[in-house]
């Protein structure tokens, strides 16, 4: 892999041999080289373990410290020593922890692992289908081995994009990541460093790419060692859900900025990882220019050497400048999830639209408003919050706007963190299933989705006891924005995060996949119809317009080349018939015909049938709780009649 961009050289390095400007590392000639940021102290000492045997580090500019370390190979364990004190702490940027975050560091050579994956391009938003995946609960054993064996399957699903949790470690036994403290460390809960890069490098062989979540908004509560060596790592200028904020435009950033930009590099370039997701980007605060996002942008793009990146953003209130080009002012990721498409499609599932739901009310135009546009709002007032919500989107591409039905948070927030088939309507769930699926944005499935799992996503946490209690109390506390969760009855049957069997409830059975093999074709099939038909597969603004047909029903024509559209029907009510039909949508190209091309229906997936919608005949019928995807086919009989006799 070619270096990533230039980073700042150390006095002890002068030859700009690292990798990565901080953490302890094997140049090519071999020689272990160690170099971190510690402002604090005056003195640091690399203490190789269990010999004990300590080198001093040699000051540089700005609180770095760095140099060579005779006789350390890759494998040997490490930690540092802060202005000789007795306490010994793990390398801020270490690339493994074997014992968890409280243990010794470990030196790994990244370039000891045998890729295979040279010819691999890499892959851009256009086109892609998502699954978002806990390699922790992915299988019964919950490692990458055997995440591995699951792969050839959603290829044939017609996955095209892996969206891991974050994998960066934690301390405990289970968790959903999202409390990393070792940025630069894959957990040991899965496995080792070359196991990582193994499943990629099979990943890539099967055509999937793989992108990974990560943290930059706040740090785990525990085993987090950056504030012993620097207290610029986080600040108190800006309120912070989760507790301190990262310091990216305070004084003293510019170190922080680096650590963190080294960090969304190292994932690329010594993984070989196709891009990133960030978590909760309104919580990342930079008041400066560049925006760190931005900057994180053009590291990922520099790291890869030439391989397409995907950049995808959690942002809460929606803002476009997500993705919006740098050049235009923006931030320049590539894709953005939609809350919007999910909250609708819960209150139309579900008929409940409570506490963030309470500005949604699942009718048709929200459908079609969402096909056309993306996001449902676009700045006007949002009564949940008291504000304004989002900002502009008109036209963005569609393919920038990730929908979904499931996602971890979603599911973990039914409380009993039920799955949506398990909430709604089966002919209901197929219904919503078929809008995402051959819908204009970028889909994106939980993992089990695929199968309808029965097993729940619950939230779990392995903490101390003391944290353990907090973290339950905070859940409770969250949850109880929802009144139908903030019942007496309801409110002690809660998981408890740091009960082990909570987190075993939620490991998937991938004999499901055959148990449930309905549900499985139905996605197979959904993702075959989006990537082979010449119309569905196209991503463009404008290509797509709606109507509403009914209180419960609606239309979405999707323009092909020539007069080759394509009518998706979807009926979340009882049985329709349209005798009056005032609506240019569903008329057909000039001198063709409707005919049925796909219906949700269908018995292979689970269907009663759906009755035949007749157009020609002036009366259309809509199935209830059904989709159903309409083609144009032969000229009608009364225009060859009427061919037939000049």
């Amino acid at each position: 892999m070619p270096k990533t961009a230039a980073q700042p050289r150390s006095i002890s390095d002068p030859a700009g041999r690292r990798r990565c400007p901080v953490g302890v590392e094997l140049l090519p000639d071999g020689q272990a080289h160690a170099r971190v940021w510690a402002p604090k102290a005056r003195q640091v000492e690399l203490v190789l373990e269990p010999d004990g045997r300590a080198l001093a580090l040699a000051a540089e500019a700005d609180g770095y410290f760095a140099g060579a370390v005779e006789g350390m190979a890759a494998g040997a364990l490490y930690r540092f020593r802060l202005d000789g004190g007795a306490t010994l702490h793990p390398d801020p940027a270490s690339r493994f922890q074997p014992e968890g975050p409280h243990g010794p560091s470990q030196l790994v050579d990244p370039g000891g692992f045998a890729w295979t994956d040279g010819g691999w391009p890499g892959r851009s938003v256009a086109g892609q289908v998502i699954y978002e995946m806990h390699i922790g609960t992915f299988t019964p054993e919950g490692t990458w081995e055997a995440a591995t064996r699951e792969l050839p399957a959603l290829v044939e699903l017609g996955v095209t994009v892996l969206e891991l949790m974050p994998v960066a470690d934690f301390p405990g036994r289970f968790g959903w990541g999202y409390d990393g403290v070792d940025l630069f460390a894959p957990t040991r809960l899965y496995g080792r460093p070359d196991d990582m890069r193994r499943f990629v490098d099979r990943a890539h062989g099967l055509g999937l790419a793989v992108i990974l979540d990560v943290v930059y908004n706040h740090l785990g509560p525990d085993g987090n060692y950056l504030t012993c060596f620097a207290d610029a790592y986080v600040t108190d200028r800006y309120k912070n859900e989760w507790g301190e904020a990262i310091n990216f435009d305070g004084p003293d950033s510019g170190p922080v900025r680096e650590f963190f930009l080294a960090n969304a590099a190292c994932w690329i370039d010594e993984y070989h990882l196709d891009g990133l997701r960030l978590d909760a980007t309104q919580q990342i605060f930079d008041s400066g220019t560049p925006h760190i996002l931005s900057e994180i942008s053009r590291t990922v793009r520099a790291a890869a050497g030439g391989r397409a990146t995907l950049l995808i953003g959690e942002n809460e209130p929606q803002h476009a400048t997500m993705v919006t080009p740098v050049e235009q002012g923006g931030c320049g990721l590539d894709a953005i999830w939609n809350d919007d498409l999910h909250h609708s499609a819960m209150v139309a599932l579900t008929g409940r639209n409570e506490a963030y739901y309470t500005d949604y009310h699942g009718t048709p135009q929200e459908f079609v408003s969402a096909a056309k546009y993306g996001f449902l709002y676009q700045g006007q007032w949002y009564a949940w919050q008291g504000k304004g919500r989002g900002m502009p989107a008109y036209g963005l591409s569609p393919a920038a706007m990730v929908g979904f039905l499931q996602n971890h948070d979603q599911i973990a927030n039914s409380g009993k963190g039920l799955r949506g088939h398990a909430l709604t309507t089966p002919g209901r769930w197929r219904a919503m299933t078929t809008l995402l699926l051959l819908g204009p944005g970028t889909p994106m499935l939980f993992q089990g989705q695929e199968f309808a799992a029965s097993t729940p996503f619950l939230y779990f946490a392995d903490h101390k006891p003391e944290l353990a209690k907090l973290v339950l109390e905070g859940r409770a506390g969250f949850l109880r924005q929802f009144p139908s969760i903030a019942t007496p009855e309801v409110g002690p049957c809660l998981p408890e995060p740091h009960d082990e069997r909570t987190f075993v409830r939620c490991k998937l059975d991938h004999g499901e996949r055959d148990r449930h093999a309905e549900a499985w074709a139905l996605h197979r099939d959904l993702l075959r119809l989006r990537r082979e038909d010449a119309v569905f597969r196209v991503q463009r603004p404008g290509r797509v317009d709606g109507a509403v047909l009914a209180p419960e029903a609606f239309v979405l024509r999707f323009f092909g080349e020539a007069g080759d559209d394509r009518l998706l029907l979807v009926n979340l009510g009882r049985d329709l018939t349209l005798r009056i039909l005032p609506e240019p949508l569903l008329a057909p190209p000039l001198g063709q015909r409707w005919t049925r091309l796909w219906s949700s229906e269908d018995p292979v997936y689970g269907g009663c049938g759906a009755a035949p919608v007749e157009p020609e005949r002036g009366n259309w019928h809509l199935t209830g709780h059904a989709a159903v995807v309409l083609r144009p086919a032969g000229p009608t009989a009364e225009t060859t009649k009427k061919d037939s006799h000049g």
